[in-house]
């Protein structure tokens, strides 16, 4: 059998990396490719909200790759959750949102849950679909949430180092909670500086994702 050809759609390069080494330590066999459209993010922060333009161009997104074999989706940029929902309805194939199996994952560790991201527009997105989605549970949930613009910018200038030590920072202050989310791709790297705690799960997008993706196409 054909191993699952796997598009990955970014809005932009920083998410490449961390979710293309995420398949090849999770999921190896899946053929990726990768769609780069890096006008999205900053159209969207020019805009101050998610328009109807932009919805329709993540259908064209997904249109394309659909036409182009892809067996599912898989979306990379957090703060477009309306626009990937539009898709994942107009397409016959699973379309995923960047951050939909990490959340599930954070509502099933606990109700209290630490949020950071570096990209301002990300946070009322994620925490908007992880409220909802505890609603849809009737689950009660407390998100305490950061935005860290400065190490987005030591990312951008190369310079992970600062980023990674910003976002491990950013954690400690949000401790004790059931679940520590790292809202975008891009900070998974993270990750490995944030010192394990009792009770506290911390989650990054790219490997919640393949797993996800993983057992979706292998029932």
């Amino acid at each position: 059998m054909t191993s699952p050809r796997i598009a990955l759609i970014h809005a932009t390069p920083l998410a490449v990396e961390p979710i293309v080494a995420a398949f090849g330590r999770l999921w190896p066999e899946a053929r990726t490719t990768n769609l780069l459209e890096d006008s999205l993010s900053s159209d969207l922060a020019a805009d101050g909200q998610l328009t109807d333009a932009m919805i329709e161009r993540f259908l064209t997104l997904g249109r394309y790759v659909h036409g182009s074999g892809a067996d599912a989706i898989l979306f990379t940029c957090s703060a477009f959750g309306p626009a990937i929902e539009a898709t994942a309805a107009a397409l016959p194939i699973p379309v995923l949102k960047p951050n939909e199996a990490m959340l599930d994952q954070a509502l099933a560790a606990g109700n209290s849950i630490g949020l950071i991201a570096t990209f301002g527009p990300s946070i009322p997105a994620l925490k908007s679909e992880l409220e909802d989605m505890a609603r849809a549970k009737k689950q009660p949930v407390q998100v305490t949430t950061r935005t860290l613009p400065d190490a987005l910018a030591a990312l951008q200038r190369g310079d992970g180092k600062t980023h990674d030590q910003l976002i491990a920072e950013a954690a400690a202050g949000l401790m004790p909670c059931d679940a520590l989310v790292l809202g975008q791709f891009s900070m998974a790297t993270a990750a490995r500086l944030i010192p394990a705690r009792h009770g506290c799960r911390v989650l990054t997008s790219p490997d919640s994702a393949v797993m996800r993706l993983r057992d979706t196409l292998r029932a």
